[in-house]
């Protein structure tokens, strides 16, 4: 069995900061691509951010500048940092990943259980 878990959700002011964890754990060979996704009520899930094992990132316009991903291949951890957080930020937040478990050929999307972030004007 694979888990994602997050942690680092809560209520922030407008301008303010929070970091996001989201730990894997269980029988993992390696982890490719890690993501966090973000769902607002009443819209579609959307990727905020990515990076992939050697580093590289990826975000979507409305966080460049403001968002960092980040990872720790040897806690199987990738992190969100938020600065300048607005009230349109606030939504559910997923992380994910793309895991090989131990002993397995395919690679498998897993998420984790999302935490809420909440901006306030």
């Amino acid at each position: 069995q694979v888990q994602l878990v997050e942690s680092g959700g809560g209520l922030v002011q407008a301008g303010g900061s929070l970091r996001l964890s989201c730990t894997a754990s269980g029988s993992i060979f390696s982890i490719n691509s890690m993501y966090w996704y973000r769902q607002a009520p009443g819209k579609q899930r959307e990727l905020v951010a990515s990076i992939i094992s050697g580093g590289s990132t990826n975000y979507r316009d409305s966080v460049k500048g403001r968002f960092t991903i980040s990872r720790d291949n040897a806690k199987n951890t990738v992190y969100l940092q938020m600065n300048s957080l607005k009230p349109e930020d606030t939504a559910v937040y997923y992380c994910a990943a793309d895991i090989q478990r131990d002993g397995a050929r395919s690679v498998f999307g897993y998420w984790g259980q999302g935490t809420q972030v909440t901006v306030s004007s």
